[in-house]
């Protein structure tokens, strides 16, 4: 395994490569949206442990957002441990400094699969961005192959432009919803969790109002978006991934003041339902009869994003 001074250095690098040869070793994603079981069948987390390669993998946890985070410990290395996993180990980021320590970085880097638990996305951000440990991610991620595990918060942040906060209003209105940057793995979409149970259609649409080249996607609870970068989507869970496009949209958004009510036309709406695999390749799309519109949104999920750091 490189040292992380080699895998630092190797990061300085990679910006001079083509991308070709940068997308042969990035990593996946498994993006939850809270609350997915952790007590019987564990299957997102079963998949996130096959993503990471299996019992043997070095799973890492990152509980920064919440305010409990020994709690979160305790709960997912259980988890984990019924899941056969014996090399789990939490990451602690209490400040900054630590965040920029090399005991943060050395973990993150040694990792196979890394899950970041829920609380609040802005506190994560907060504490790792622009440190060692937000590059650590980024390597780990696009250079290491690193699968990249995330629920409620730690789904947040995955995408570039992160829901920060915002009531869950019935219809959509103008800045509603506050927007600030997050990890930036994916790179297209705008992420809402808690989807469906929490009722945060209204609140999706108004940070797509503020974002129009961005996609929406709202994540259930106990459902996980996998994303397999260049290749496919899959749904795994219990519910439903809604993805909104409104790249073509109509909107008033210019017109009308904060808190006013939001005119959208011409959106288009996919819902992705547990069970199901959505590939990138252009011949099994066709095989398919996959939509065109649904075929330029697996596309935007799957392209990847830059290095950041």
């Amino acid at each position: 395994m490189l040292s992380r001074r080699a895998l630092l250095s190797v990061a300085a690098a990679s910006a001079a490569l083509p991308v070709t040869a940068q997308a042969r070793r990035i990593g996946r994603l498994v993006i939850i949206g809270g609350a997915e079981d952790r007590l019987h069948d564990k299957v997102i987390l079963r998949r996130f442990l096959e993503l990471s390669g299996g019992p043997s993998a070095r799973i890492r946890l990152i509980s920064a957002a919440s305010g409990t985070p020994e709690w979160a410990w305790d709960t997912y290395g259980k988890a984990f441990a019924d899941l056969g996993v014996a090399d789990f180990a939490p990451i602690p980021i209490d400040d900054r400094d630590a965040a920029n320590s090399a005991a943060v970085t050395d973990r993150i880097l040694e990792a196979d699969g890394l899950f970041i638990s829920g609380g609040d996305q802005r506190r994560l951000m907060d504490l790792i961005w622009e440190t060692e440990a937000f590059k650590a991610l980024h390597i780990a991620f696009h250079l290491r192959g690193c699968c990249m595990g995330g629920t409620s918060a730690g789904a947040a942040v995955m995408s570039r432009h992160m829901l920060a906060q915002g009531e869950a209003t019935r219809l959509p209105e103008k800045e509603v919803a506050d927007l600030d940057i997050g990890l930036g793995f994916v790179a297209r979409a705008i992420i809402d969790q808690h989807f469906s149970e929490r009722g945060r259609l209204g609140r999706l649409l108004s940070a797509m109002a503020q974002w129009p080249t961005m996609l929406g996607v709202g994540i259930d609870e106990n459902t996980a978006l996998v994303i397999e970068r260049g290749t496919a989507v899959e749904v795994v869970g219990q519910g439903a991934v809604t993805v909104v496009d409104g790249r073509a949209m109509r909107t008033n958004a210019d017109l009308v003041d904060t808190r006013g009510r939001l005119e959208m036309l011409g959106l288009r709406v996919h819902l992705l339902p547990a069970g199901q695999r959505y590939s990138a390749n252009p011949l099994v799309q066709r095989a398919q009869s996959m939509p065109a519109e649904l075929r330029e949104a697996i596309d935007l999920l799957v392209a990847p994003g830059p290095i950041r750091g």
